[in-house]
């Protein structure tokens, strides 16, 4: 058993039973009390679950109380993805993470790592300043409190200074055609990131596949991989496949 796989099927126990013992993590996982100890300490340092003597508590004690996340929908889920998302960041590389509720777990996944994160999502900045993130970037332009981002409206600011490995993003739906997007706002600013990005990689919860919501945002030809739950349809995974899409299943 893998580490990704274990702490995946760590987090699904731990989202059912709230609490678990280390002894009934090794029974479950019927792995060393080792490697058990090396995933907890791992986990904690992600921020995905909560340390404790004998044990770990849910992430209902440490995230979903997280004023800077509102959207607490499909958590469980939206966790595997953020770690799914920063499996696939290699150190050195430059990443820009938009805004909501995945990328915020995202970046407390890469928070304490080798990358570079460049935002301009002031909740997650603001984390990853107050953990002492070492590469940070955020990114200029006037702040926007309802959208709790900064915005650029000169596109040369983002095309003369930034530049990023992996661009994360979300969105209101995906389905053949494309990611769809219902706020103007925090899309245009996003328009001008992506075209300083050398891959584009969609985090969505299952929920939200097959379904048109708002504006077509990016053709499907144009996003390189999508992040998703294990939940999804498995059809609707395959007609996505059959466009070409590089699909994860978190």
């Amino acid at each position: 058993m893998n580490e990704n796989y274990r702490h995946r099927q760590l987090l699904a126990l731990l989202n059912k039973q709230k609490a678990l013992s280390t002894q009934t993590i090794i029974e479950q996982l019927k792995v060393s009390p080792a490697t058990v100890r090396r995933d907890i300490n791992k986990l904690n340092e992600l921020g995905l679950l909560k340390k404790v003597r004998n044990g770990v508590e849910h992430l209902h004690y440490t995230i979903v109380h997280n004023p800077e996340l509102v959207d607490t929908t499909h958590n469980d889920e939206k966790q595997r993805i953020a770690l799914a998302a920063a499996d696939i960041c290699k150190a050195g590389q430059s990443v820009f993470i938009t805004c909501g509720t995945t990328m915020m777990m995202l970046g407390q996944q890469l928070c304490g790592r080798d990358i570079q994160i460049l935002t301009n999502y002031m909740s997650l900045a603001n984390y990853l300043i107050k953990h002492k993130h070492s590469d940070l970037c955020i990114m200029g332009g006037q702040y926007n409190a309802e959208k709790d981002i900064t915005l650029s409206f000169n596109s040369s600011d983002y095309s003369h200074y930034y530049a990023a490995n992996i661009m994360f993003t979300s969105g209101r739906g995906l389905t053949e055609e494309g990611l769809f997007k219902t706020d103007m706002i925090i899309a245009n600013s996003e328009k001008q990131m992506a075209a300083k990005a050398d891959r584009y990689v969609v985090l969505l919860d299952s929920s939200k596949l097959d379904n048109k919501a708002g504006m077509l945002f990016t053709r499907i030809n144009d996003i390189d991989t999508l992040i998703t739950g294990q939940e999804a349809d498995p059809e609707i995974i395959q007609k996505l496949r059959d466009k070409g899409l590089k699909i994860i299943l978190a």
